[in-house]
């Protein structure tokens, strides 16, 4: 595919159609019916299950060096085959985990990634599930 790849990251739960080709990057596959079907799974941004028990710090860690053992390079790779298959250089990297839940379950594996990305690639990884945005602070606080 000529065209750069245009990632970014979603719920299954919030994922659409018209937002890109729907990729699975969770250990295990949804357990729901889905109203759509995955374009591919991206392996080497999954967890592994063993971290699903962790806490963010150490879960943090482990994630990180798991894909600076990958590298760019081979994510890269493996996202533009799942985009060749997909007819689509839009990817929607999906998981479980729902980002409007207030601290501490604030945190995802997706944004993990998107943050490591734009840190090695220079482009961003846009979130598409919609946020709650905290409450503005009243007189009173």
């Amino acid at each position: 595919m000529g065209d750069e790849l245009q990632l970014f990251t979603n719920r299954y739960q919030r994922f659409r159609p018209d937002q890109g080709a729907p990729v699975r990057t969770t250990v295990g596959a949804p357990r729901f019916q889905l109203p759509y079907e995955l374009a591919g799974f991206a392996r080497l941004l999954a967890p592994s299950y063993a971290m699903l028990k962790m806490a963010e710090g150490p879960y943090r860690h482990i994630y990180l060096e798991r894909l600076e053992a990958a590298g760019v390079d081979l994510i890269s790779e493996q996202l533009a085959e799942i985009a060749d298959v997909a007819g689509t250089h839009r990817l929607v990297l999906l998981c479980f985990c729902d980002l409007a839940v207030p601290p501490p379950g604030n945190w995802c594996h997706r944004r993990m990634f998107a943050a490591w990305w734009e840190e090695q690639t220079g482009r961003e990884v846009p979130e598409l599930a919609e946020r709650r945005e905290p409450p503005a602070p009243t007189l009173f606080d």
